[in-house]
């Protein structure tokens, strides 16, 4: 297991670095801060880029504030911690009590249980209620795109492991052992297809938030459009956007 948890690191770390690549983000970003620079109207102090980065890693980081909706931020930040502490507590019972179960601490175990169920808990509602093409569009709950692989592998690795966990605790020890290949597939698959899933995201959104808060202290603006103030002039009157 421990050989496991390392191969699956080293999936994440290269997976990651290959979406960079292909998709240019880390150059685009440099190059985009290049611009910002050469545009700025006044200079950010140290000050106040810290203050930026602490607002970012608090609102955007811990609080989820990119979302307008409150429900969708809370299925987020119950994912979010619940992936959290399924994650570290893995890695503590793994590598710090890898013979001795007996040893382990009861806070460690219970922890991981709770970790996996709030990930279930954010996620499958997110998946059946909260998801803009389910929500808004009318789709179905049960159409898939590759845009889900993600979601769908984290739920599946979850949910796998608490059934996983059920029968070793009670005892069947072949349902336990097909659960917990189950389990260990559905993590395969959430580590190991970084390339084509929205795993990355999560490392792109802070340094995009921080960015975006550099920008608006040092005076830079967009060359974007502003926004409409009147009514269309055929149809309906304009309604303002509703943030899923």
């Amino acid at each position: 297991m421990q050989a496991y948890v390392v191969v699956m690191f080293v999936l994440v770390l290269f997976g990651t670095l290959i979406d960079m690549i292909h998709k240019g983000s880390a150059k685009y970003f440099f190059q985009h801060r290049r611009t910002v620079k050469s545009r700025a109207t006044r200079r950010v102090g140290g000050g106040e880029m810290a203050a930026a980065a602490a607002h970012t890693v608090v609102v955007t980081g811990l609080a989820a504030g990119e979302f307008c909706n409150p429900w969708r931020r809370i299925s987020h930040l119950l994912t979010m911690y619940g992936f959290l502490l399924y994650v570290i507590t893995t890695a503590i019972m793994v590598f710090a009590y890898p013979t001795a179960a007996a040893a382990t601490p009861a806070i460690v175990p219970a922890l991981w249980h709770l970790g996996a169920l709030l990930v279930c808990l954010g996620g499958y509602w997110f998946w059946f209620l909260l998801r803009v093409d389910v929500a808004a569009e009318g789709n179905s709950r049960f159409r898939l795109v590759r845009a889900d692989l993600f979601i769908l592998s984290l739920l599946g690795s979850a949910t796998f492991a608490l059934i996983w966990a059920g029968f070793e605790h009670s005892g069947n020890q072949l349902w336990a052992n097909v659960f917990f290949g189950l389990y260990l597939l559905a993590s395969t698959v959430l580590f190991g297809s970084v390339p084509w899933s929205k795993f990355a995201h999560m490392f792109y959104k802070p340094a995009a938030a921080f960015q975006k808060r550099i920008e608006q202290a040092n005076g830079y603006r967009r060359n974007l459009p502003a926004p409409a103030d009147r009514p269309a002039t055929f149809g309906s009157a304009r309604r303002a956007p509703r943030h899923y």
